[in-house]
């Protein structure tokens, strides 16, 4: 049942995590200094340096487990659907985070919000394709 749980609340549940302990309650502002802090830097042949924050690597983790999420999402099995349904579900809540919770309204977890939607969409999509041909299979005749 482990494989109807949808991957993406993984970076939802870091980004939680970073903002409400990172943050120190400062708010939006705290939120996206928090986020945009280096972790490390990588030199590059022209000569600048590459600074990785800690909203770069959620945003990396969400861009591969949305991958993965799309993989699942052709699925026919019935723990699809459950899948689909907590989808939904974490959509909605990062939905109301971003819009009510301070701290949640920065760019990092707007395109986080667009892959779990994104997520969401596919799996619909999917499983609404996957039931017509079967209608069409089943009424061919």
């Amino acid at each position: 049942m482990l494989i109807a749980l949808p991957l993406l609340v993984i970076p939802v549940i870091l980004y939680n995590i970073v903002v409400v302990f990172g943050a120190g309650g400062g708010g939006l502002a705290a939120a996206d200094d928090t986020l945009r802090q280096s972790l490390f830097s990588i030199p590059m042949t022209s000569g600048a340096s590459w600074n990785i924050g800690i909203g770069d690597m959620i945003l990396f983790l969400s861009l591969i487990l949305l991958f993965f999420e799309l993989l699942k999402s052709t699925s026919s099995q019935k723990v699809a659907i459950v899948n689909h349904a907590l989808s939904m579900v974490v959509f909605v809540v990062c939905l109301v985070e971003f819009l009510l919770v301070r701290g949640f309204a920065t760019s990092t977890f707007f395109l986080i919000i667009t892959m779990v939607m994104l997520d969401v969409l596919a799996g619909f999509i999917v499983t609404i394709i996957s039931a017509r041909k079967d209608l069409d299979f089943g009424g061919g005749h």
